[in-house]
């Protein structure tokens, strides 16, 4: 598969590199159509196999390039992957004429954003909000998915209110229409203290800007409502792409609880639990370096694809025989390996000859071909 391949059928609109403070993005900035003729705004960058990033509702394509927020999270993912990431309807560089932000809409609006970008198969990334339209996608489109994963979920199920948690939604709610749109950042502080308690001034600043640029006070509270009214939970016992779940234990606007529900029910799915507070990790705190290194892992099967040393197998290295080529990439022989991970050396033996023929080398020189390929794709 090619690592940047672009259906000719899109109206393509890219942009120059955005160089505005010193920051530079490399991103094509591009449009599509739903299916209700809402247009969508897209954006690829980076290299290496590809992964839809389904984002959180709060995003725009170019300002999330000059975030402090965001931008180490572009850079980062861009240089294990190509990324294809898009505003969702209502928001960003997206239409804002709009008035269906149903599950189903936004469904459809990802398939229509699949088929633009030309690619068969690929990872898929929920990030927050995004996340149900992403388990929905995976469960419905098995044979698209290569791997899924999801970061800060959301509820699988209907979120419902009563008593005192109902006043608190209907303030927010209030916040929202009152203070969204206005030069006073007030209202919006409460949501950015929310998203990133532990930011810096600056952080936070820059996240109370993006949640008014990103959207109007009402596409936010209609967003809001629809969010709550998702209901994904019958549909993800179906998913079979091998699943990555990573979520901030001390996430205030994802609990921690939610990933519990849906590593539950899919079926095999890993559930990591990240040190922080923060519902957008952000660059310098060690759950962001944990966040990239288990992303990085995850998708090596697809990245040894990508390179095309899997020719004489349709099977994928698995994580183990991943595992023990980072340790020959180390320098370790054999028993040291096999200290290293717990294993004995007969199945480290075991899992290398597995990894020679899924990468097509034999003989003398095999070692050295698998670990050079490793070190190649940045996965030692």
């Amino acid at each position: 598969m090619p690592a940047r391949k672009i259906s000719t059928a899109v109206n393509v609109h890219a942009l120059q590199p955005d160089r505005d403070a010193g920051h530079r993005s490399d991103q094509d900035v591009r449009f599509c159509r739903g299916l209700d003729d809402v247009r969508l705004a897209w954006a690829i960058h980076g290299s290496g196999p590809p992964i839809i990033v389904v984002s959180c509702w709060l995003s725009h394509l170019q300002h999330d390039w000059r975030s402090p927020v965001w931008r180490h999270f572009l850079r980062d993912l861009g240089e294990i992957a190509t990324v294809v990431r898009y505003d969702e309807r209502g928001f960003g560089m997206s239409d804002w004429n709009v008035s269906d932000f149903s599950l189903e809409a936004r469904h459809r609006d990802l398939e229509a954003l699949v088929e633009a970008t030309g690619f068969k198969r690929f990872a898929l990334l929920g990030m927050s909000g995004g996340s149900p339209v992403a388990m929905a996608y995976a469960a419905r489109h098995p044979e698209r998915v290569t791997r899924l994963i999801l970061y800060g979920a959301v509820s699988p199920e209907p979120t419902t209110f009563e008593g005192q948690k109902l006043d608190v939604e209907e303030t927010f709610r209030s916040m929202i229409r009152v203070g969204w749109a206005t030069e006073d950042a007030l209202f919006r502080r409460v949501f950015t203290r929310i998203y990133i308690p532990n930011a810096s001034e600056e952080q936070m600043r820059w996240f109370d800007d993006l949640e008014r640029m990103s959207t109007s006070p009402e596409n936010a509270v209609a967003t809001r409502l629809a969010h709550q009214a998702v209901d994904v939970a019958e549909e993800i016992p179906r998913i079979v792409a091998p699943t990555l779940i990573l979520h901030a234990v001390g996430d205030r606007a994802a609990p921690f609880g939610n990933a519990v529900k849906v590593a539950r029910e899919i079926p095999d799915a890993r559930l990591v639990e990240l040190d922080s507070t923060n519902h957008i990790l952000l660059a310098d705190e060690p759950a962001w370096a944990r966040f990239l290194s288990e992303v990085r892992a995850f998708l090596g099967p697809d990245r040894w694809a990508d390179d095309g040393l899997a020719s004489n197998s349709a099977e994928p290295l698995s994580g183990r025989e991943l595992d023990v080529l980072r340790q020959a990439a180390r320098g370790l022989a054999n028993q040291a390996i096999a200290a290293e991970l717990g294993l004995s050396v007969r199945t480290v033996e075991r899992h290398l000859s597995n990894a020679y023929g899924k990468l097509g080398v034999a003989g003398k020189a095999a070692r050295a071909a698998a670990v050079a390929a490793v070190l190649r794709r940045g996965l030692a």
